[in-house]
């Protein structure tokens, strides 16, 4: 699937106050949605000694899921459409790395 086609279908089951006009929903619900994939890897370190079970890998794929829907949403609240973001991020890495950048921390390396 396509990223732009994927941002369109999303759109259709979006619900919530202001749709076109919100970026803190879905800001916050990516947010908590990451939150749940962290979570989800933390018990994997704590219960399983590292090992990702099928069962624990289809939880983490859903919850991926999740983010990407809430990056689609807060996309599309900027006006952005998902393809062009994830050009802009290829672009952004594509560039450190060719510097000698990739590695390190901070938005401008």
């Amino acid at each position: 699937m396509e990223l732009n086609a994927y941002q369109e279908a999303a759109r259709k089951t979006a619900a919530y106050p202001d749709i076109g006009r919100n970026p803190i929903y879905p800001t916050l619900g990516l947010t908590g949605e990451a939150g749940e994939v962290a979570d989800k890897v933390k018990k994997v370190l704590r219960d399983r000694n590292g090992v990702f079970d099928p069962e624990t890998r289809e939880a983490i794929k859903l919850e991926l899921g999740d983010v990407l829907w809430y990056v689609a949403q807060l996309s599309q609240e900027l006006g952005y459409d998902l393809e062009e973001v994830a050009v802009a991020n290829l672009n952004k890495l594509s560039s450190r790395a060719s510097r000698g950048r990739i590695a390190g921390s901070g938005d401008h390396r």
